[in-house]
């Protein structure tokens, strides 16, 4: 496949994150939606971003040596300070420390820039103590930048994700910010979204 990674003006990146992309046609590539006769919501799905070229979402990175790291979902990208981070950066520490089951990241709009959220479900019995919550941020800030380091951490006995399993970091931003959340039938656990509305710890 002819892959790239591409800056927001669609101009190949080596060595710095940016949208994945397909430059020419592949084997498995769709070629339209089931319902969608004029091909609008194929369109809008993979070829917006960039006319012509495919995208479908991804965050990503090709190495020096032409090797590629998917950084996470675009849509997900976190920007602290004007500092892009995929989620998937915050993942790979977080999952390292002992008692936290799965975590998900968000980026809460704070003033006139946007704070990292983490939320994580602890494995039964564990408590977000002081000690846990010092121990995630000092794993994250050892192995990444202090950027990377979430302003709150919050427990929560849940995570929505999709009936694949996957988890949703968007549906959650968007009840973080009282916002609508579409596709709520696609989530295999929907009644997960209520134990992020109106959190007090969110609002300071």
């Amino acid at each position: 496949m002819a892959v790239d990674v591409f800056d927001d003006d669609g101009r190949p990146l080596r060595g710095e994150k940016g949208e994945l992309v397909c430059t020419r046609p592949f084997p498995s590539m769709p070629i339209g939606f089931w319902n969608d006769p004029d091909g609008k919501r194929y369109h809008d799905a993979y070829f917006a971003t960039f006319p012509g070229i495919w995208a479908h979402g991804d965050y990503a990175e090709i190495t020096p040596e032409d090797g590629l790291i998917i950084h996470g979902r675009s849509d997900a990208v976190l920007n602290p300070g004007g500092v892009r981070i995929g989620t998937a950066e915050i993942y790979r520490q977080v999952e390292k420390v002992e008692g936290v089951l799965e975590s998900l990241c968000i980026g809460q709009e704070w003033g006139d820039d946007v704070r990292v959220v983490l939320f994580v479900r602890l494995k039964d019995g564990r408590v977000l103590d002081d000690a846990l919550r010092d121990e995630i941020k000092a794993t994250i800030r050892a192995n990444t930048t202090p950027r990377h380091v979430p302003a709150r951490i919050l427990q929560v006995e849940d995570l929505p994700r999709t009936l694949s399993g996957k988890l949703v970091e968007l549906a959650v931003r968007n009840v973080v910010h009282g916002q609508p959340v579409k596709n709520r039938e696609a989530l295999a656990n929907p009644e997960a979204l209520s134990l992020f509305e109106d959190l007090p710890e969110l609002r300071d």
